[in-house]
């Protein structure tokens, strides 16, 4: 029997299959919540959003090639099957925390306030140059997007790599236990949703819930350059990684060889081996090591983990660099805070030229926004950073930060249709441009002005 079946789903769930009695044991693999996404045999959950009602879309899924539909509400004259709940988003998590039991193969859970997607991306590179790996679309690293990619597992699946994020305290207790990961990943403790969780301390409580879902023999892997996650005492095994030396494995030499290369050294007590990183951005450099020792754990040599860094590839809004008439753009528009915006700087300041950097607010910082972004205006003066262009109503004081600590080039603009005006004189041939800020400001509007950029 399969795994699933519209049968077993209700059963799971608690709810009430609906359908002829020939469809309860047909096959269900995969879970979609958009109808565009739809493969033949895919369960279909239809979520009510604030602008779309999924039920809406059931009938056009069942024509894709869907299997089954998650509901609340009945469906009149339904082309398909399907299973009745109360609440489709806790019957997903219910599902998902059964289906991923059925599954013996390592999984690695990761957070942070900084750098967990990167730090997918790369662990997953470095494991599939010898597993089958189901990691982590995107940033599906929520209640939705966790189950929906538990629930993409398959027999041929050897090892999953899941991203987890949260905004406020009890977020990690629910993914975690949809994931219940043997090995769980620790980027950084930084500002993310401070507004939320209070303080760094807050944040480093909400994310370490997630190990009251770990066995005894779960292993913990912690960025050692964190103060706090250093210090963060486990019941499992932990094992730190990072740039400085009291890390059981950590990434010198590190030299930023072109805008696609970036060259470290891996070393612990026992020796080093060189790597080559086709990506941009010095802070890869830091969250590598942590790829190591979970390739290390599963069985890799570390042959098969240099080529498994060889593959791998940023995700889109992230760090993405590229030589375009005469200036180099990093489009790092997908989020921001002041820890991310400081790496991304730090990054910047590695490659030769005029160093622009054009921010915008780091949003959700509650009663802490106003000094953080003062003190990354400082940071910004102090790294490198020749021009600074912003734009948003919190990014007043990042301007005052930099203009207060140095004599360099800066200029505000409260309207992004100024910002756009006034591009083309902010930027010179050669120049190095760092485009970030929180998505909600949608800087990645102003890619394609600088883009058409004539230098």
């Amino acid at each position: 029997m399969s795994k699933l079946t519209p049968q077993i789903i209700a059963n799971i769930t608690d709810g009430t299959y609906i359908g002829e009695n020939k469809d309860r044991d047909i096959p269900v693999k995969g879970a979609v919540r958009d109808n565009r996404d739809v493969k033949k045999g895919n369960l279909f959950i239809c979520i009510r959003g604030a602008r779309v009602d999924g039920h809406s879309f059931a009938d056009i899924a069942f024509e894709a090639g869907a299997a089954c539909c998650l509901t609340e509400q009945d469906l009149p004259d339904a082309k398909g099957p399907y299973v009745k709940v109360g609440s489709t988003l806790k019957a997903i998590r219910v599902l998902s925390e059964y289906y991923r039991s059925l599954f013996k193969i390592p999984v690695i859970g990761i957070t942070g306030s900084v750098g967990k997607t990167s730090a997918k991306e790369l662990i997953a590179a470095v494991l599939s140059s010898k597993f089958n790996v189901l990691k982590t679309e995107m940033n599906l690293n929520n209640e939705i997007g966790v189950p929906l990619t538990l629930l993409a597992l398959t027999d041929e699946h050897e090892v999953a790599v899941i991203e987890m994020g949260i905004r406020d305290f009890g977020d990690m207790d629910i993914l975690a236990q949809m994931v219940r990961p043997d090995i769980f990943v620790m980027t950084k403790i930084g500002y993310s949703h401070i507004k939320e969780l209070g303080d760094l301390q807050g944040v480093l409580r909400a994310k370490t819930e997630a190990f009251a879902y770990m066995k005894p023999d779960g292993i913990a892997v912690m960025n050692g350059d964190d103060e706090l996650l250093l210090t963060y005492e486990t019941k499992i095994e932990k094992l730190t990684y990072g740039l400085q030396k009291h890390n059981d494995v950590r990434a010198i030499n590190i030299i930023s060889e072109s805008i696609d290369l970036l060259k470290f050294d891996i070393a612990d007590n026992k020796g080093q081996f060189s790597v080559n990183l086709p990506a941009y951005g010095t802070h890869l450099a830091t969250l590598a090591p942590g790829a190591v020792i979970i390739g290390r754990l599963l069985g890799m040599t570390d042959d098969e983990i240099c080529r498994g860094f060889l593959s791998y590839a940023p995700v889109e809004g992230r760090s993405n660099i590229r030589e375009i008439n005469n200036m180099t753009l990093i489009d790092d528009c997908y989020n921001a805070n002041p820890n991310s915006v400081k790496a991304a700087i730090t990054s910047m300041s590695s490659l030769p030229g005029r160093h622009v950097a054009i921010l915008g607010d780091m949003l959700n910082l509650g009663e802490h926004s106003k000094q953080m972004h003062y003190d990354t205006g400082v940071f910004a003066a102090q790294n490198n950073v020749d021009c600074l262009l912003c734009h948003g109503n919190e990014s007043i004081d990042l301007y005052k930060g930099f203009i207060d600590s140095c004599n360099k080039e800066a200029h505000y603009y409260p309207l992004m249709d100024d910002l756009i005006e006034k591009i083309p004189a902010g930027i010179k041939k050669g120049d190095v441009i760092l485009v970030k800020a929180s998505r909600g400001m949608q800087f990645e509007k102003l890619l394609p002005f600088i883009s058409r950029q004539k230098l």
